[in-house]
């Protein structure tokens, strides 16, 4: 498996385990919060897997910017910093929540 997609925030701990898991969600079940702009509170990184399709992830913080994630992509979250996805038609995602 591919290291994760990091472009911003501090890395994830090495300690760092996954303790919450959601999804998977097709492009039609993504819950809505996810589809606005949100942050993960401070301590909790996220790993976004992209299992089948694509999803734009956008940072929005002061920097912005956006990737497009594919299938077997997975992007690094880290806490505090505020971002959102947009659908890109047919897709399947998974969150991890990992803090150490």
């Amino acid at each position: 498996m591919a290291p994760p997609i990091a472009e911003r925030g501090p890395p994830l701990p090495e300690d760092a385990r996954p303790y919450r898991r959601i999804g998977p969600f097709g492009a039609d079940a993504i819950p809505a919060g996810l589809l606005r702009c949100h942050d993960l509170k401070e301590g909790v990184w996220g790993l976004l897997s992209v299992t089948a399709g694509s999803i734009r992830f956008h940072w929005d913080d002061e920097q912005e910017g956006d990737r497009l994630l594919k299938a077997g992509d997975t992007m690094l979250i880290p806490p505090r910093m505020p971002h959102h996805l947009e659908r890109q038609g047919s897709v399947t995602i998974e969150i991890a929540f990992c803090a150490p």
